[in-house]
């Protein structure tokens, strides 16, 4: 045999539960089957487990909330009764209890936010790798599924494509957990493969767009790029009405707004500008005072520097960053004489502080944004197991699902709970088939 030969990977045998997708969900789902006592394969596609949860909040993975359970569903969209029982099943402090147990020791910040103690997303990915292999789960990599396999309506199996085996090999199982993730960063793995399968063995699908993404503006300021606002609050208009706002941190991007606030209002931005309506967004940077505070506080500031520039006082107002800004749209030099900002100039600085509008023009690709909205639909699914309502022994879960949530660590709750249930449920059907065959054999 020649040295540059390649050997083919050994044919993958038969399973009782098979899960796509080795993300958060399918992560849970292999375990806790396997946990049960199910042979559980989980087939990954890409070289490595969990790619994305290891980038996730900026490399830090902001992995859950903790927030009592009837806070955290005002979070979810577009029904969030439905994870209702997943979360009985496996919530916070579950999950948690689990990384711990691994050896990964974490901490709750501001807005009840949980992380790891080490900030590093990497530490999670591989904790939960290792707790699924633990359990007894073969993970799988560089397995590419290429069809679901049914007869009569029940799963029977799937064709899978293993690099350097050749043809597709068939693969049989008991039950299917389909957790491929959604289309939001594709580089990692999430090309929407879930979808494909959910759509081919007849389940509805809600339209996906991409959620908790930044916002395209005009205008954009370059003088200010890379400046981040906390404690500022910003208010959505649509066709010119009022519909609602975010109190929090706002950044200024090269091609619009970013930050933690404009990321919560991403989901309604992007659904109204595919509608065609007209969307913009206010920027107050003074939320704790009301217009008459502010014009009261501006007067004094004004008396008590007669003689000083326009620098001087929008220094006391505004970051460094901003105060050109301010200047140009005041049409006003820096360095002339605050004295300037009287009458109708001081009614517009007021204006620009309380209300800085922005048009919105469009929002991030696919490729930027943190989860997917729209998904497999969810009145498909039996929200006690994840089961499909279609397909008997085929389950869903994580992103695939029609179902996301505010920034927070609520989305990768999400992936876990459901994750976590449809591993319990699939598991014990398959076993219930085992202990049935074997009792038929006696």
């Amino acid at each position: 045999m020649s040295t540059g030969s390649q050997v083919a990977a050994p044919p993958l045998g038969p399973c009782e539960v098979v899960v796509i997708g080795a993300g958060p969900a399918g992560l849970l789902a292999a375990g806790r089957a396997a946990m049960l006592g199910a042979r559980v394969l989980l087939l990954e596609k890409m070289e490595k487990p969990a790619r994305k949860l290891r980038i996730t909040g900026k490399g830090r993975a902001n992995i859950t909330n903790m927030k009592p359970l009837e806070e955290h569903l005002q979070e979810i969209h577009p029904e969030p009764r439905f994870l209702r029982q997943a979360f009985h099943a496996f919530f916070n402090a579950d999950l948690i209890a689990l990384l711990e147990a691994q050896g990964v020791r974490t901490k709750t910040e501001r807005g009840d936010r949980v992380f790891p103690d080490s900030d590093l997303a990497w530490d999670v990915a591989d904790a939960l790798v290792a707790w699924a292999r633990s359990q007894g789960v073969e993970i799988v990599p560089h397995a590419r599924v290429e069809g679901l396999l049914l007869q009569d309506g029940v799963f029977q199996g799937l064709t899978v494509q293993r690099k350097g085996s050749g043809p597709a090999q068939r693969l049989e199982a008991r039950c299917c957990i389909v957790a491929t993730g959604g289309q939001s960063y594709p580089a990692t793995g999430s090309t929407g493969d879930g979808y494909r399968f959910a759509e081919a063995t007849g389940h509805r699908i809600e339209p996906l767009r991409p959620s908790l993404v930044r916002i395209e503006t005009r205008p954009t300021y370059e003088k200010a790029l890379g400046l981040t606002l906390k404690n500022v609050q910003l208010t959505l208009w649509l066709d010119g009405r009022k519909q609602g706002g975010e109190f929090g941190e706002a950044e200024f991007t090269a091609k619009g707004l970013g930050g933690a606030a404009v990321l919560r209002l991403s989901r309604k931005i992007v659904d109204a500008k595919a509608a065609g309506r007209k969307v913009e967004l206010t920027l107050d940077l003074k939320p704790a005072l009301d217009l008459a505070k502010l014009e009261a506080r501006l007067l004094r500031d004004l008396e008590a520097q007669p003689g000083a520039p326009c620098r001087s006082l929008l220094r006391s107002l505004l970051p460094a960053p901003l105060i050109e800004v301010f200047g140009a749209a005041l049409g006003l030099d820096p360095a002339a004489p605050a004295a300037l900002l009287q009458g109708a100039k001081r009614k517009q600085l007021l204006a620009l502080l309380k209300e800085l509008r922005f048009e919105v023009t469009g929002h991030g690709s696919w490729e930027e944004a943190i989860v997917t909205a729209g998904g497999v639909a969810i009145r498909d699914l039996d929200p006690k197991t994840m089961a499909s309502k279609k397909v008997t022994n085929l389950y869903f879960a994580g992103e695939v699902l029609d179902l996301d949530a505010n920034t927070g660590g609520y989305n990768l709750q999400i992936a876990f709970s459901t994750g976590w249930l449809a591993g319990e449920a699939a598991a014990r059907k398959a076993l219930a088939r085992t202990t049935a065959a074997t009792d038929e054999h006696r």
